[in-house]
């Protein structure tokens, strides 16, 4: 069975024979839909042999812990020392330090230089085995495979894909305010293995991922014109997706990736449109004297969640895909911006300003059910995890430097910074890597 190859090289998944009973009456799991919960103390060994076992469980550990849902143990507390990551462990001796789950595991090089990772989940109440995998890879895609040994544990505990195998496009920022320099880079979801994707002094905005392939949209004021690019992660190739009278703004795909949706700027208004990437023939969905901006799809590709000011103020309005039944969903004091569908198709994030402060919040596709999840000087440009639990978005603090990125999940609570090399705004999350 084959698992997410990324450039050809890549990772091949097997499962491990399970060496206890049925994982079927084990008891560790976590109801994510209770709202608020309680971290699942888990207790993640230092995999066998040497230093890179042990950076690959710490990768895993931080993994599960920056989910806000595990709470690792600290292996100061360990009472057994795993020499066997085959044996059952003695599950009394992590019982007493109330690790609920415990992680074991081996890194071994094979004959032809690959890498050979393994690890398995063991409910310690239950006495038994919850799974088990094994991956081989080059030695350099070490950090990939500890994220999906994460994202395993996270799905097998949840019931939830996970999110740890995933990559986030942003817009790095370097230089004096006055003089900012903007580059387009990204970087695993962890803010490891960052690296840039251009490198010019012109202007990049609003990078957002295809859904299926490793391909980014982006606005580049190049030349100073306004375009909307295509570029190809994987070889670089870069092409202008269409050349359009006065301004473009926020581009991005359909669910299908067959079609970029954008808002053009003509006569001193903006409207949305769509361009097959095929026929590269456009379809204009509004036409208002007003600003219709930030268009997002439903995961279904039905509808199409926008940004106005046709009623006065920046709003959120609802449509069919073909621009028809064109409904207001906000109503709350403040204006509304950057709407963006969740994954799961159960939610649309924004950004509110109101009281001269930004807020990052979500609201069901109908707008009842709004919640802000966080609020400070700037917040803006939410970004969803490809399985729709956790957020990203860039903060400007009042006074500092520069923007910053932050993840924040569903519940409000767990919020974290991450660490970028420069300073860093627009994030859009990948869908898991393949």
């Amino acid at each position: 069975m084959l698992r997410r190859t990324f450039t050809r090289i890549l990772i091949a998944l097997a499962a491990i024979v399970p060496l206890a009973a049925s994982p079927a009456h084990a008891v560790v799991e976590i109801n994510i839909n209770k709202g608020n919960v309680e971290p699942l103390p888990i207790a993640v060994t230092d995999f066998l042999q040497g230093e890179l076992g042990q950076k690959i469980s710490e990768v895993i550990a931080a993994d599960l812990k920056r989910s806000g849902l595990f709470a690792p143990v600290n292996k100061s507390a360990f009472i057994e020392k795993v020499s066997n990551p085959d044996a059952a462990p003695r599950f009394e001796d992590w019982r007493v330090i109330n690790a609920q789950a415990l992680v074991t595991g081996r890194v071994t090089q094979e004959g032809d230089g690959r890498l050979r990772a393994e690890f398995r989940l063991w409910d310690t109440f239950a006495g038994q085995q919850m799974t088990g995998q094994q991956f081989f890879t080059q030695p350099e895609n070490w950090r990939r495979v500890a994220h999906i040994i994460a994202d395993a544990i996270y799905e097998r505990i949840t019931g939830e894909k996970g999110y740890f195998d995933t990559r986030v496009v942003y817009v790095a920022e370097s230089g004096p305010k006055t003089a900012r320099k903007r580059q387009l880079a990204i970087m695993d979801q962890d803010g490891f293995n960052a690296r840039a994707l251009t490198n010019s002094n012109d202007i990049v905005l609003t990078p957002r991922f295809s859904p299926n392939r490793q391909e980014i949209t982006y606005m580049s004021f190049e030349g100073n014109q306004p375009r909307v690019y295509l570029l190809q992660l994987e070889t670089g190739q870069r092409e202008v997706v269409g050349n359009f009278p006065g301004m473009t703004f926020s581009p991005r795909f359909s669910p299908d990736g067959q079609k970029v949706i954008m808002s053009l700027q003509q006569d001193g208004n903006s409207n949305i449109y769509t361009m097959d990437l095929r026929s590269r023939t456009t379809t204009r969905l509004t036409n208002t004297a007003a600003i219709d901006t930030s268009p997002s799809y439903s995961p279904d590709g039905n509808r199409v969640v926008f940004e106005s000011d046709r009623g006065g103020r920046q709003q959120l309005y609802v449509m069919g895909a073909d621009g028809s039944g064109q409904t207001r969903i906000s109503f709350g004091d403040g204006a509304y911006s950057t709407p963006v569908w969740s994954p799961r198709g159960d939610l649309i994030a924004f950004t509110k300003q109101s009281g001269g402060k930004f807020s990052i919040g979500v609201m069901k596709p109908d707008g009842s059910g709004e919640r802000i999840l966080t609020t400070g000087f700037h917040n803006e440009g939410p970004t969803w995890a490809p399985n729709g639990r956790v957020l990203m978005f860039f903060r400007q603090a009042a006074g500092a430097g520069g923007p910053q990125l932050y993840s924040i999940d569903l519940t409000g609570y767990n919020e974290q910074m991450i660490p970028t090399k420069s300073f860093a705004s627009d994030p859009a999350w990948s869908p898991l890597l393949e």
